[in-house]
Order: C-alpha cells, then sequence, then structure tokens
C-alpha cells in the first residue's frame, strides 16, 4: 500500500486556554474528546446524563478529573441553559444524543425528545450568549434520507430516515440549518456527521463492537444480525479530529449553515461480517461469529456510506488510521481494560500515536491473543 500523507489535525495552541461547553462527555465520543481537549489545554466544561452502562470510559479513563463534571438533561431547557452560562464558554459542542437505532423503537418519544428538541433547547442557549461564541452540532451519517445508493451521501443530499433514531437525526439537522438561516447571521454554527465508529470504551447495547467484545471476553460466539450490512467504519478519533479543525475553521471565519461529512477511505467500507472476523482474529483464538436473524422491529439500512471531499477540499482533513490499525488499537484498547491498566494512560497514549502518525499506511499492529 502507498503511503498518503495524513491530514491535518486540531491545533494545540488553538486550544489551549479555550472555555469548551460540551454537551454528551460522559459518552464513548464525548469522553474521547473530552480527554483530548483537556490535553491540549483546553478548560472543559461537561454538562450530561450519568454514564447509561456499566461499565463505562467516562470512569475507566477517569475523565471526571479532567473536566469541570456536571449532571443534567438536555431535555431541560432551563437547566441546560444555566449550566452554558456558566460555563462561560468561547466554544459549544453538541454531542448528547439517544444514540442507538433500536432503543429508538423502544423509546420513539424520549428519543425525539432528546436529539430533536435537545439540539433546539441547545442553540437557544448558544444564541442568546455573546456573537463570539463557536457552535458545533454533532449529528450522525444516518441524518440522510438512506436510498441504499452505490456512491457517499453528501452534504446537500435530502435529510430523512426510516427509523426514530435517523429521523430525529435528520430533523437535528433541519433544525440547526432553520437556527443558522434565522438567528445565527454572522455568527459561527455549524453541523457534523460522521459514520459508524469504534475505539476502546464503548460498552452501549446494540452496538456491533460492544456486542463482539462482550462475547469474546464471556468465552462465547458473537451473534450477527445483518452480516452484509455495510457501514463507514472508522476510529473514533478520526472525526473527532475532523470536529475540532472543523470548528477552528468556523471560529476563523465565522459564518452559519456549513456541515462536513467525515467519513473513513473506501477501505474502511466493510461489511458487518468481515469486521466482526477480523476482529475475532485480533483477540485470537477458534471463537467465530454466528448469524442469527434480526430481531423484530428493528431495520438497519443495507448500504450507508459518506463522501467526505467537502472536508477533506476544505478544511484538509483525511482520515489517519486505517481500518486494520483502527481495529488493532480498539482491541489492544480492551485487552488492557481486562488486564487492569491504567485506561486514562492508555487512552491518552493512543491519541498520542494518532496525533504522531504520519501517513495513512497501516502502523503498528498487534499479534493475536
Amino acid at each position: 500500500m502507498e503511503a498518503v500523507v495524513a491530514g491535518r489535525l486540531p491545533s494545540p495552541e488553538f486550544w489551549h486556554g479555550k472555555r469548551v461547553f460540551l454537551t454528551g462527555h460522559t459518552g464513548f465520543k464525548g469522553g474521547w474528546l473530552a480527554l483530548w481537549l483537556s490535553a491540549m489545554g483546553a478548560r472543559v466544561h461537561g454538562f450530561a446524563l450519568a454514564s447509561p452502562t456499566q461499565p463505562n470510559l467516562f470512569e475507566a479513563a477517569r475523565i471526571e478529573g479532567a473536566v469541570q463534571h456536571e449532571i443534567g438533561d438536555i431535555r431541560d431547557a432551563a437547566a441546560l441553559g444555566a449550566s452554558l452560562r456558566r460555563g462561560a464558554p468561547d466554544i459549544v459542542i453538541h454531542m448528547a444524543a439517544q444514540p442507538l437505532v433500536l432503543r429508538s423503537y423502544e423509546q420513539p418519544v424520549e428519543t425525539y425528545a432528546t436529539n430533536v428538541m435537545g439540539t433546539v433547547h441547545l442553540l437557544e442557549a448558544a444564541r442568546a450568549c455573546g456573537t463570539a461564541l463557536t457552535t458545533l452540532i454533532v449529528t450522525s451519517d444516518k441524518c440522510y434520507e438512506n436510498r441504499d445508493i452505490i456512491w457517499g451521501y453528501r452534504e446537500h443530499d435530502r435529510m430523512g430516515g426510516h427509523d426514530p433514531y435517523s429521523s430525529s437525526k435528520g430533523c437535528a439537522e433541519l433544525v440547526t440549518a432553520a437556527y443558522a438561516g434565522s438567528f445565527f447571521a454572522g455568527r459561527a454554527l455549524g453541523s457534523v456527521r460522521a459514520g459508524n465508529v469504534i475505539g476502546g470504551g464503548d460498552w452501549a447495547r446494540d452496538r456491533l463492537m460492544t456486542d463482539l467484545i462482550a462475547a469474546l471476553l464471556a468465552g462465547r460466539a458473537p451473534i450477527l444480525r445483518a452480516p452484509g450490512a455495510v457501514r463507514p467504519w472508522q476510529h473514533v478519533l478520526d472525526p473527532l479530529a475532523g470536529y475540532l479543525v472543523a470548528i477552528e475553521s468556523l471560529a476563523a471565519q465565522p459564518r452559519a449553515g456549513e456541515a462536513w461529512n467525515f467519513g473513513p477511505d473506501p477501505g474502511g467500507d466493510v461489511t458487518v461480517g468481515e469486521l466482526a472476523d477480523r476482529v475475532c482474529t485480533l483477540w485470537g483464538g477458534d471463537i467465530r461469529p454466528v448469524v442469527e436473524s434480526s430481531p423484530a422491529g428493528g431495520k438497519e439500512a443495507g448500504l450507508l456510506t459518506l463522501d467526505s471531499t467537502k472536508a477533506r477540499r476544505d478544511l484538509g482533513w483525511r482520515p489517519r488510521w486505517p481500518i486494520d490499525r483502527a481495529l488493532a488499537e480498539t482491541v489492544r484498547w480492551y485487552r488492557a481494560w481486562r488486564e487492569g491498566a491504567d485506561m486514562r494512560a492508555l487512552t491518552l497514549g493512543q491519541i498520542a500515536d494518532y496525533v504522531a502518525t504520519t501517513s495513512t499506511r497501516p502502523g503498528p499492529t498487534m499479534e493475536p491473543a
């Protein structure tokens, strides 16, 4: 494989001393982002519900010590607004969400209340602050109306969704666009969309990597419900890097209504079955996944990929860890957790390794156990 120079990284000089209000810091992506921001010298004020799983990244990596930690619900507009004012931020990053497709079938009202009205509450609180504030809304690749097309979705494609979760993310994007056009003229407001991310510390129910690791830790065969589904897999640090450079761009030239996709290179678009086989091989042993039919009421799209041309062109971003490296680092994280390692040090070490990556050539891998 010919090496490709890795793309732009967040600037520690930009982030040092910045006051950042981050919703969802107790979650998987939010926890990684909180540690990265803290490592660059940002002062992070986190607002989120308590971690919904046990174990969780927030506790395993001792993230509370890296942020001003506040428990709160984005469905409570008054509490959210008061917390944001206390944080007096330069930058707002909205990551709090109900993030699970299958749960959206079980709890559709909660899903819309959190993902749609929670976004409205955040934007209301942000627009009440000074015009210097830079705001980024994080949604999902599932915000697009999925037509099972063979090419990647672009930022101008139609929003939609055939399940409550996907629909709620499309709605959140429409809300953001409406606020950008109605209330944020001349101010910095954007949205970002990424695909399925992997990495250490995710224990959310009904996510592929979580289910794979739980099964392997228990010594049983992982069960797959849609082995042929294609997803744009990438390590969590790839889109997070994109979110941060997007904020730097918005802050340098304030504007409202920008949106960016952050997806992997084509090699990251693999099937659920292929990814599961690779994880089992990295883990070691003879365990292999088995296929069962999907549970009633839970239909996920078979093909969904993103076109990240705009982010590459406008922001200088591109993925740094190809799928093999992403899988190896993810498995390494969970193995270390199983062995009782210092997970904050290991997580920060993986961030440092990611920053030090100079090309997209596959980096060091690990031997199966």
